[in-house]
């Protein structure tokens, strides 16, 4: 399997449980502490890291680190707006177009060949 298909799926999976981790307590724990939301997410975010580091490291085989950051806020954002719309029932903004693009642009600057000269 290609190097970035590896990094994509691992990094897709890994923004499910990040995201789950940092923003489903709003929903399903607000009436609990702080602090059982907190235990709740760092349990969920173990998950977050088993699939994360494992990323990284072999995207960095073949990817640069900025590459790399990058290819992750693509993926987090691709993942955190179903999740806003379907889970936390947040309303449709032409905003996450404009971010979207944003990040189409950043994706196709830090993947473009380098230029020489």
């Amino acid at each position: 399997m290609p190097v970035i298909l590896q990094v994509g799926l691992l990094l897709v999976c890994s923004n499910v449980f990040m995201t789950f981790a940092w923003y489903a307590h709003l929903r399903d724990l607000r009436g609990k502490p702080w602090l059982v939301a907190a235990a709740v997410s760092w349990a969920i975010a173990l998950f977050e890291y088993l699939l994360q580091v494992p990323a990284n490291r072999i995207g960095y085989t073949a990817y640069s680190l900025p590459q790399l950051k990058i290819m992750q806020e693509a993926i987090t954002l691709a993942v955190f707006v179903p999740f806003a719309l379907l889970y936390m029932k947040q309303p449709l903004k032409l905003d996450y177009l404009w971010a979207a693009l944003c990040l189409c642009g950043a994706v196709y600057f830090i993947f473009r060949a380098p230029v020489n000269g």
